[in-house]
């Protein structure tokens, strides 16, 4: 081998060297920037969440299990060995709307001049006959009243509860198209707590305007939690005086854990948190009350003074802190990939 061969060698060794190098270091400075930007991004959720959101801080922590197979239950919602969920007591939240769920899920009903708008159905037949229909007489209203379900998304224990009730009292169902498609094929979730999901109705898209009587409520699809979440925004009164409530219709990353799904859901935070901005919702519910201190906040009204403020009115900053929570955790999961 000549001189200048051996220097050509050399060079080629020494540059596939730094190379490698070069390869080596790209692991150590990828998982830092990962690991930066998963700070980053909790660290924002967690100055947004301050003490009210604080519970939801556990959805920025990587990685989220993902659901270990079909029949595992609703991404911890329920657990088909333990007990029956403990009832909560119906109560008012607002002139118009009313509290009859559970201590685990939420059904919201509203009351207008032409009937009641059910948000939710629980888990199953049992609860909607034990639950919802003592609870809306217990305050008052009258179950045959009521027009519509609307099925936040396709998991049991917002929908199991429905069959039930179309069965005795024949309100139509709503669900947007993409979570009816959920039902109708392979659940993505199943659990022997869960009724069966009853067949497409009203199908709804995004923004859909839906009315009864001298009410409003707006159907906003925000996908994320599944593939066609709706989050409600609905006119409450409050002694007379008309707020808006957005309930965020579904909170948790039980979903499968793919990169697209968590940029969904943080571009559906982010969407909702401009239209409370646009539109000045100033009460956030969820369909879960530890998400929104339901229970909390009921039992607050229970002894509330003349002149005192809902605490469920906590003004359009709040929602918005709310969104900034799950948004970011969001991106926390995102930036693992």
């Amino acid at each position: 081998m000549t001189y200048k061969s051996l220097l050509q060698l050399a060079a080629a060794v020494m540059t596939l060297g730094i190379f490698a190098v070069s390869v080596n270091a790209q692991g150590p400075v990828g998982d830092k920037a990962k690991a930066d930007a998963i700070q980053a991004h909790t660290a924002a959720a967690t100055a947004a969440a301050k003490e009210d959101f604080k519970s939801s801080l556990n959805m920025c922590t990587p990685p989220a299990p993902a659901p270990a197979q079909r029949g595992a239950g609703g991404g911890g919602q329920q657990n088909p060995a333990a007990p029956a969920p403990a009832a909560a007591e119906a109560s008012k939240a607002f002139d118009n709307l009313y509290f009859v769920g559970l201590r685990s899920v939420a059904a919201w009903a509203i009351q207008t001049s032409g009937g009641i708008i059910l948000i939710d159905a629980l888990n199953n037949a049992k609860d909607a006959e034990n639950t919802i229909v003592p609870g809306l007489k217990h305050l008052g209203l009258d179950p045959n009243q009521i027009k519509y379900v609307v099925i936040t998304h396709s998991h049991g224990d917002h929908y199991g509860g429905a069959q039930y009730l179309i069965d005795h009292f024949h309100p139509r169902t709503v669900m947007s198209d993409a979570d009816w498609k959920g039902v109708e094929g392979p659940l993505q979730f199943d659990n022997p707590n869960w009724s069966k999901p009853p067949k497409r109705d009203i199908t709804i898209n995004d923004g859909y305007k839906l009315t009864l009587g001298d009410t409003t409520i707006t159907l906003y699809v925000t996908p994320g939690h599944t593939p066609g979440t709706i989050s409600p925004v609905i006119p409450v009164k409050d002694n007379g005086r008309t707020h808006s409530a957005l309930l965020w219709g579904g909170t948790g990353f039980n979903f499968e854990r793919t990169a697209p799904n968590f940029k969904r859901y943080a571009e559906s935070a982010d969407r909702m948190s401009e239209i409370v901005g646009k539109s000045g919702i100033d009460v956030f519910l969820s369909n879960h009350p530890n998400v929104d201190s339901a229970l909390a906040k009921l039992d607050a009204l229970k002894t509330r003074g003349a002149g005192q403020p809902n605490p469920f009115v906590v003004g359009p900053d709040t929602v918005k802190r709310f969104l900034k929570v799950v948004g970011e955790c969001a991106r926390a999961q995102l930036a693992t990939f």
